[in-house]
């Protein structure tokens, strides 16, 4: 028996027009925010495209902000070692001329004068600030002057002037992603910038018969070497040198005992881990004495300097007219500082080309990515508008017909 009466007929008609605005509400939705996926569910797989895509966007302008902060960065210190580099060519000139001969101990004296003085703008390039004031050459320590300036008595000299400068930072090197999982060095160490000679150390303690107690391990120069127990001497000797620390170790044939020898220009960084290697050898001093770079050992016999070094050497020796001295060590000293920082203002550059280069890659790279991206997300808007003028006629039409077809009640007909 068929029902007299039923709401069937209201009920498809509502839910079909309400499916219908719907996709209306869906195709308003992305004509205003010109997007083509407002849920995940309207493409998946694009949708998940999309988002590696906005991610690798935002790594890309990230890495273009860092290079171009590294380059402003390397500019400056380029500027300082620039600076660095026109004092030690002055204070070879005047090292030339006091060499002579033909100069008076007051005249070699007031070279010693303008040494000095530019000593204290070396100093003051070596405590140099960045922009941001941080110190450029100390390292990871920034908050802190990396060298500390000692005074004292100089031979001639009227006044107290800089007999030591201490390097107080530390060696790790901050790293700035420029590239995907590709880092550049953003921080210098002073002992390695301002490093003018190849430091050797002589241990003077016999270790022909020494072994390691327990297993441990040192590091040189921020490089770890694992020692085991039992090691010998000459165990010790070959791990260093099989290791990346910028150090040749050997032994003395005669007093049996280790010698380090830097392989670049710089002031060596030796600590001691789990054990007391190092000491025991005689190398460095207990832990508790002085930090690195100048815990060498009282024992020891070490040479080779920093800049500083070499500078102080060249005014004490104006100061009392040793013209020898110039002439000779002096001048060669010189020399090899001047290389050093020169060979330092070259890695700068080095490193500046090859930011040069990531740059222009990050630039090429962000506009392919964008129109990547653009394809999975951007609305064709010529689409929409023909999709939303169609739901809109369909949408009246069916209005329309609901008004004429659909059965009336009783109440129609109540007066």
């Amino acid at each position: 028996m068929n029902r007299i009466s039923t709401n069937m007929p209201n009920d498809d008609m509502v839910y079909h027009l309400q499916k219908r605005e719907r996709a209306l509400y869906r195709v308003q939705n992305r004509m205003s925010s010109q997007t083509r996926i407002q849920d995940l569910r309207d493409d998946p797989v694009g949708a998940a495209h999309a988002v590696r895509y906005d991610s690798f966007l935002t790594r890309l302008t990230r890495y273009g902000e860092n290079i171009a902060y590294v380059q402003d960065y390397y500019n400056v210190v380029e500027g300082h070692l620039k600076e660095g580099v026109e004092i030690v060519q002055r204070i070879r000139e005047l090292t030339v001329q006091a060499a002579h001969g033909t100069y008076t101990p007051e005249d070699l004296k007031a070279m010693g004068k303008e040494v000095d003085e530019l000593l204290e703008q070396l100093v003051q390039i070596a405590n140099a600030r960045g922009p941001e004031g941080r110190f450029l050459f100390g390292g990871a320590r920034t908050r802190g002057e990396p060298f500390r300036v000692v005074r004292g008595n100089v031979p001639g000299a009227d006044d107290l002037l800089i007999t030591g400068v201490e390097y107080i930072g530390d060696i790790t090197e901050k790293q700035t992603e420029i590239a995907e999982g590709a880092f550049i060095t953003t921080g210098f160490s002073g002992n390695f910038v301002f490093g003018a000679q190849q430091q050797q150390v002589y241990a003077t303690i016999d270790a022909l018969d020494y072994r390691v107690g327990e297993a441990g391990y040192f590091s040189i120069d921020g490089v770890r070497i694992d020692v085991t127990e039992g090691d010998t001497l000459y165990s010790i000797v070959q791990k260093i040198n099989d290791s990346a620390a910028p150090v040749r170790a050997r032994i003395d044939p005669v007093n049996h005992s280790l010698i380090l020898e830097t392989t670049v220009p710089h002031q060596l960084w030796m600590e001691d881990g789990e054990g007391s290697v190092l000491q025991d050898l005689g190398i460095i001093a207990p832990p508790d004495v002085h930090r690195p770079p100048g815990n060498i050992a009282a024992s020891a016999v070490h040479g080779g300097g920093s800049l500083f070094d070499v500078v102080m050497r060249v005014r004490d020796a104006m100061m009392v007219g040793d013209q020898e001295a110039l002439g000779g060590r002096g001048l060669g000293m010189i020399d090899e500082a001047l290389s050093a920082l020169v060979g330092k203002m070259g890695e700068i550059g080095a490193r500046g080309t090859r930011l040069r280069f990531a740059y222009a890659h990050n630039q090429e790279e962000i506009p392919d990515v964008t129109e990547l991206y653009a394809k999975r997300v951007d609305l064709d808007v010529s689409e929409a508008i023909i999709e939303l003028k169609r739901l809109e006629y369909t949408h009246k039409a069916a209005l329309s017909t609901a008004a004429r077809i659909l059965p009336p009640t009783l109440l129609d007909f109540l007066r």
